[in-house]
């Protein structure tokens, strides 16, 4: 490790405002300005979470590093090696990342490079089914001579043991967290571009308007609830105008509200009356802590590790996956019972502050990454 403060390189596919992009933004702000950060976005235009990062935190944006994408030949794969010398630590994100790890694995030993920990957080819907038996392979040899392999679900965990073969002891478990004091006060009305109305209920979702997060589904299973109630899906993607169509085929189109993406989820998830998933494919979706935090019940599928992380009053709620009858009949069973949605919403509230408080996750990678470079992370 250096003479001044550790330096740590980050390389994602994209550094947009994603789960796993905030969450590393929420770990740097926490690790303070005793640590330098060097983020590579296999996207360069993609850096939207840097947003957030403490402005006094030294951070570079822009290194001059080889391109995360390429085919992984062994010439591309040195130059990546040899730009990871000046590190003391290099952590990897999911699959756009892989190359990088596989690098690390070939050439550590005779280039005498710092340690790797490789993060994975799920899939696309390239994979959200089944895993790709050549990925498999590739993961298998790149995650090699990682020092760790960081998820955040049983999932993700079964999969890294079983599919990618990957030994017990560098697979560790982190459940991602959140900031659950932000979430207890109740967001103002006109909060959004879209002003929730007295009489009005809203079911509400945050979520990348991307395939995997089968939002016309939600739009279906949401259309026939009664006329007070509103659909407001938060992101932003290419699957806006298919949402839209769905919502206008369904009649249901002045009642279905698109108003973008939000940057802090804590001033508007409480104007939710119930929190909803559709996708086909998660693993621990922070979004579903962030609604249980802020004392809203949870309408989804059982995809990831869903099912584990509501509260046993909320299970029932949580439905097959790809069951979109099922699905609508939780939200209306939700929607006619104002009683049962502030008795589960209650339920999650609880258990959110018992189990996914941001604290706990912070202090789990500290010490993750502070045994990796062999000192203290203050």
């Amino acid at each position: 490790m250096g003479a001044d403060k550790p330096h740590i390189l980050h390389c994602h596919s994209t550094f947009s405002a994603g789960g796993k992009e905030l969450r590393c933004v929420q770990l740097i702000n926490a690790m303070g300005r005793g640590v330098r950060h060097t983020i590579v976005s296999g996207d360069p235009q993609q850096l939207g979470a840097a947003e957030r990062i403490d402005r006094s935190i030294e951070v570079d944006l822009a290194p001059d590093f080889p391109a995360l994408r390429g085919k992984p030949l062994p010439g591309r794969l040195l130059k990546l090696a040899q730009a990871m010398k000046p590190f003391d630590l290099v952590l990897t994100y999911n699959w756009g990342a892989m190359d990088v790890a596989m690098a690390h694995t070939l050439f550590s030993e005779a280039l005498g490079l710092p340690p790797l920990i490789h993060h994975e957080d799920g899939f696309n819907e390239d994979e959200a089914d089944k895993r790709k038996k050549t990925r498999n392979w590739y993961r298998k040899i790149a995650l090699g001579k990682t020092a760790a392999l960081v998820v955040p679900s049983e999932k993700l965990e079964e999969i890294a043991l079983t599919e990618w073969e990957q030994p017990i002891g560098r697979v560790k478990r982190i459940a991602n967290g959140i900031d659950i004091a932000a979430y207890r006060h109740d967001p103002a009305p006109d909060t959004l571009r879209v002003v929730k109305h007295e009489g009005e209920k809203w079911v509400g979702t945050l979520a990348g308007l991307r395939p995997v997060k089968r939002l016309p589904a939600l739009v279906r299973a949401f259309a026939d609830l009664p006329e007070e109630w509103q659909l407001v899906i938060l992101g932003e993607g290419p699957e806006k105008e298919r949402i839209r169509q769905t919502a206008d085929e369904l009649e249901v189109g002045h009642r279905v509200h698109l108003p973008g993406y939000v940057a802090d989820p804590s001033g508007v998830v409480g104007l939710f009356d119930i929190f909803a998933l559709s996708s086909g494919s998660e693993q621990f979706p922070i979004s579903v802590v962030e609604a249980m935090a802020a004392g809203r019940p949870v309408a989804a599928p059982a995809v990831g590790d869903v099912a584990n992380m509501v509260s046993a009053d909320n299970v029932p709620f949580i439905t097959a996956i790809g069951d979109d009858a099922a699905l609508a009949s939780s939200l209306h069973t939700l929607a006619q019972d104002e009683a049962l949605r502030v008795i589960v919403g209650e339920a999650n509230r609880q258990h959110a502050e018992r189990n996914y408080d941001q604290a706990a996750m912070i202090d789990a990678y500290r010490r993750l990454y502070s045994r990796a470079i062999g000192s203290e992370i203050a």
